[in-house]
């Protein structure tokens, strides 16, 4: 239930940020805080099943539209969504919201922002769990050439580097544009069966390489659609531009996160991921999830829940919120 979520702005890095909160120390500025960190293309809505249990429990629980996201601002320039900046707002926004320290969880595109920030600040990260995407040592070479050699140009990846028409076919229909991407990437879609990333067909468009629901499955409802459509709302043909800007740094991040090359993430830090997930299906997965021990020295627990597509918190909330709360409390206060 989110209807004891409060929400406000915080001025992070010269840009305000919309959050959503709930829990012990919201107003004395009190933790232990958890920071949740949304993916594409998504916002603070996508943690409504975390809010209740994580407070419950009593922890500061608090949701961001990260830049480029919902309420949040959206910088014009395609080179302030670099992960640093992404990464140094998280920091900002610990800080701003009083504390010295927070546990961090993000999902999809949060996923690498919250293993990133672990990374550059253990100082601050107190421990991070990533949904999803695990954390991936930076390659020898650029990672969009490499996706091309193996997906063509087809792949939706580098579909998303073109500006406006990516930006221009989801904001056509956002209510449209949420259905497909969130069932066609779930353990409910029979195209994750065995799972295969996005590769669009040659004079076709990205929904065109995405299944559409005869009907939407039990965990994402209508009522959930007009949510994310309510908070993309007022942007017209540029409502998920910011969030197609992360796509537009991929290699940009690659060129920024040279000179820490060989650091390792030694927080506390659990992943969770559904056998049915499509980024399962990326090359040399397989072989990055089996070895996350030495990507991640301080990995506590990997978890891989059978069945279960990408949107992991929001089709396995109870499963995910166990391991998020057994992963919470062992860090202690």
């Amino acid at each position: 239930m989110t209807s004891s979520v409060e929400h406000r702005f915080v001025e992070v890095n010269g840009v305000t940020l919309h959050i959503a909160e709930q829990g012990r120390g919201q107003e004395q500025g009190q933790g232990p805080l958890v920071v949740l960190l949304h993916g594409f293309p998504e916002c603070w809505y996508s943690w409504r099943h975390q809010f209740g249990p994580l407070a419950a429990a009593g922890y500061r629980v608090v949701a961001v539209d990260q830049r480029g996201y919902g309420r949040s601002d959206r910088p014009e320039d395609v080179g302030a969504y670099s992960v640093l900046h992404l990464a140094g707002d998280v920091i900002a926004l610990i800080h701003a919201l009083g504390e010295e320290s927070a546990v961090v969880v993000g999902h999809d595109w949060g996923a690498p922002v919250a293993w990133t920030t672990a990374l550059l600040r253990p100082d601050v990260v107190r421990g991070v769990a990533g949904l999803s995407v695990p954390p991936a040592p930076r390659g020898p070479v650029p990672p969009l050439p490499a996706l091309r050699s193996l997906f063509g140009d087809g792949f939706y990846q580098l579909y998303f580097q073109e500006p406006g028409v990516a930006d221009a076919e989801l904001a056509q229909d956002p209510a449209a544009t949420f259905r497909r991407i969130l069932f066609s990437a779930s353990g409910d879609c029979p195209a994750t069966d065995p799972p295969r990333p996005w590769v669009i067909p040659a004079g076709g468009t990205l929904l065109d390489a995405m299944a559409g629901p005869k009907e939407l499955p039990g965990w994402f409802t209508e009522e959930d659609v007009a949510v994310f459509v309510r908070e993309f709302s007022g942007h017209g043909d540029r409502a998920f531009t910011g969030g197609l800007n992360w796509y537009r740094n991929i290699d940009r991040n690659w060129e920024l996160l040279a000179p820490f090359h060989d650091l390792r993430i030694v927080v506390p830090a659990l992943y969770v991921g559904g056998d049915r997930d499509p980024v399962r299906a990326f090359p040399g997965m397989d072989r990055l999830l089996a070895s996350l021990e030495e990507t991640v020295p301080g990995l506590r627990r990997s978890v891989t829940l059978p069945g279960c597509g990408h949107w992991t918190q929001q089709e396995r909330p109870e499963e995910v919120n166990a391991e998020l709360l057994g992963f919470l409390s062992s860090l202690g206060s």
